[in-house]
């Protein structure tokens, strides 16, 4: 499958390694240029690209940068992409800690997935958001196994969704769903599933315990 991956940090480069082990054919890009990631393309046979062909003829898109950078990508990023594309959301909205306060999160009662489909121009699923980067690499397990990890996964286009979470299984975990995009505040930083090691049953009641009012800590 091709796929694009829009960020090259700890989740992306993970997933860029697990993809390409895999057999997919990922592109891989970040802000700093194609240049600046010669060692991940030659640790992986990924292929370093700039962000505005990121996503040409890709199937699956995974946009995993900083929330406060979302705005800053190019326009009609997603121009290119196959029929049917579908955009994973790894975002985290860290008001205090990092991105500062967004108007149209706080003020508009947005998720942070919702405020990004609306500066994408393209419905995503969030997933892997509350994901150690390292468990990417060390946690898979074969469907079946008592260790097995689950992640959650909204969205709101079905079909993205069980393509997302079939590429989520052959990474070696499970998935539990999470609602629409708009139900995706119970995945977000300082929720009860946020970074939870566990397996669906876990994930499932930790999603249902979520308080719907965002963490002081989480709030601008």
């Amino acid at each position: 499958m091709k796929i694009g991956i829009i960020g090259a940090g700890n989740i992306g480069g993970n997933l860029t390694r697990r993809l390409t082990a895999l057999g997919h054919d990922v592109s891989v890009a970040n802000s700093r240029g194609p240049h600046t990631l010669t060692a991940l393309a030659e640790e992986t046979g990924a292929t370093p690209v700039p962000v505005e062909e990121a996503a040409r003829g890709a199937e699956i898109v995974v946009v995993t940068i900083p929330l406060k950078r979302v705005p800053d990508l190019p326009s009609g990023v997603l121009d290119g992409a196959a029929d049917g594309v579908a955009v994973i959301d790894t975002g985290n909205y860290y008001p205090r800690q990092r991105d500062g306060r967004i108007a149209g999160i706080e003020d508009g009662g947005r998720t942070e997935s919702r405020w990004t489909e609306g500066h994408l121009g393209h419905p995503v699923v969030k997933a892997f958001n509350g994901t150690y980067a390292q468990d990417i690499l060390d946690r898979p397990r074969p469907a079946g196994a008592p260790d097995r990890m689950a992640l959650p996964v909204a969205g709101d286009d079905e079909a993205a969704k069980a393509r997302i979470r079939a590429l989520i299984d052959e990474l070696g975990f499970d998935t539990v769903d999470g609602g629409g995009i708009d139900d995706s505040w119970r995945q977000q930083p300082g929720t009860p599933v946020y970074g939870l090691r566990a397996g669906v049953e876990g994930v499932t009641e930790a999603l249902a315990k979520a308080p719907p009012e965002r963490p002081v800590d989480f709030r601008g």
